[in-house]
């Protein structure tokens, strides 16, 4: 059994939740109407896994994922609105080390919950078996042990990036990195992408599969952390080194030709792809105008197994990928199809990918 704490001061939402879960089956829940009562039943109950609210009378659901990480880490899925408020909350929520979230209904609970319960059910499954990282907030874990105390939950700091090239519109590129991730794929996009240099010579596209509301925020999250250029593809863009790309989401990203040259756009999704945006379908599109050995795949962390085909494919035809070793990802869904498929050129942790990209792409 599969022991799930939902953590809501809705007394609908919890009932509806419980109802979802319950007939599945093969889990056990348990109900918590704020963080105080959360972090009572993380002794009490041992969760496998917990779903939980932002907004809570007592304790918000930001103050109480701090303290569970510290306490005692256990894979949490965060109940977010899709507004760009939520979207910053819960991106903030991904780096304190919840590992995925779901779309909070609105409007008629009773009736949107029916068409999200498979949805809402895959993504708690497959957050019961995150690998959570040895090393999260281990140093805090370490003072509150000690009697210290945790230091104060702030908004995260990182080293201001190197200072960025000038980009010039009509620049030409040789080659272009294709990034799909999902499940856990915010902290894992930081942990690849500041770790690249201003002077990077391909333009890197991003398929991380998320809403429309929150992949603006997440660009822009990025783009303070790198010292590359990162922006959301809203509208066809000239593709150009020292640039970042991410995929619009709930639409997908690909390239097209134009009298200028290459550019990146945004593109409907279509239904024979089942995740936004689309990692099969950028890599599809990325190998129409490219050689293969002008191509790097990588595929990190994520649940499901998109990207697997076609980055097979690439690898087959002479490009070079890259999957997330099991170690160190949250689910190794996408990776690990790639894996079993025979796709992999190399298999590395998540702190090893980007020094693996610029091996191969040769950048300075």
């Amino acid at each position: 059994m599969i022991r799930l704490l939902i953590v809501d001061d809705s007394p609908l939402m919890r009932r509806l939740l419980g109802g979802v879960f319950a007939a599945e089956g093969d889990f056990e829940v348990a109900f918590a109407r704020n963080g105080v009562e959360a972090l009572e039943q993380l002794a009490a109950f041992e969760p496998n896994v917990i779903t939980l609210d932002v907004h809570m009378p007592e304790m918000d659901g930001l103050t109480c994922l701090d303290r569970i990480m510290i306490e005692r880490p256990c894979p949490v899925v965060m109940v977010s609105s899709l507004t760009e408020a939520g979207a910053g909350v819960t991106l903030e929520a991904m780096d304190l080390g919840a590992v995925d979230f779901i779309a909070k209904p609105e409007g008629a609970m009773s009736l949107e919950i029916d068409m999200l319960a498979p949805r809402l059910v895959e993504k708690v499954r497959a957050a019961s078996e995150a690998r959570l990282r040895r090393s999260l907030r281990l140093t805090d874990r370490v003072r509150m042990r000690s009697g210290l105390g945790a230091r104060p939950r702030t908004a995260s700091q990182k080293a201001a990036p190197a200072a960025r090239r000038r980009l010039v519109e009509t620049a030409s590129t040789d080659g272009v990195v294709l990034v799909g991730t999902s499940t856990g794929g915010p902290p894992a996009l930081d942990a690849l992408l500041s770790r690249l240099p201003s002077s990077f010579p391909w333009p890197v596209l991003v398929a991380q599969h998320m809403p429309a509301s929150f992949t603006g925020p997440l660009s822009r999250r990025l783009d303070k952390l790198c010292a590359l250029t990162v922006t959301e593809v809203t509208h066809p863009m000239p593709l150009a080194p020292g640039s970042v790309y991410i995929g619009r989401g709930d639409a997908d990203i690909i390239l097209g030709m134009r009298s200028t040259g290459l550019v990146v756009l945004p593109a409907p999704s279509l239904p024979e792809h089942r995740w936004h945006p689309s990692v099969d379908r950028m890599v599809e599109s990325a190998m129409q105008h490219f050689a293969p050995d002008k191509l790097v795949g990588v595929l990190m962390t994520g649940m499901g197994n998109d990207g697997a085909d076609t980055m097979s494919r690439l690898r087959a035809k002479g490009g070079r990928t890259i999957a997330e070793a099991e170690e160190s990802a949250v689910v190794w869904g996408m990776p690990g199809e790639l894996v079993r498929k025979g796709g992999a050129e190399f298999v590395v942790p998540l702190d090893q990918i980007a020094d693996r990209v610029m091996d191969v792409v040769g950048s300075p």
